[in-house]
């Protein structure tokens, strides 16, 4: 599976500082939703947004990483606990822990670029 696969999912949420015009959360999160997708941020200190994946009101189908691997692992993490079984891991937010993790908990893990897959 690559990142291009991913977008038959429709369910996606954005982990990092969507807030932020000027971050690669923000951009991959307006894109996904002007291809209307249904996506929403989440990130732990954001305003106005999700702290966590759990408060996300529908079924999560992909996660897209875009935030720093010491505070990713702990969303990889509670994904595994709702049963989200794909990451899009953005450059810069993958480590060796998430990527293991992954591995052992039946996660599928790509690293890529959204903004790439979606063209």
């Amino acid at each position: 599976m690559n990142a291009t696969e991913l977008l038959n999912f429709k369910n996606w949420v954005v982990v990092g500082d969507v807030t932020n015009e000027s971050k690669y959360a923000a951009k991959i999160l307006k894109k996904l939703k002007s291809r209307g997708f249904n996506v929403e941020g989440v990130h732990p200190k954001g305003e106005g947004i999700y702290k966590t994946l759990k408060e996300v009101p529908y079924k999560i189908d992909v996660i897209d990483l875009c935030i720093n691997p010491i505070s990713g692992i702990k969303f990889i993490e509670e994904a595994k606990t709702l049963n989200i079984k794909y990451i899009l891991i953005q450059p810069g937010a993958e480590s060796r822990p998430i990527l293991d993790y992954c591995k052992e908990n039946d996660i599928v893990a790509i690293e890529g670029c959204a903004l790439i897959a979606l063209g």
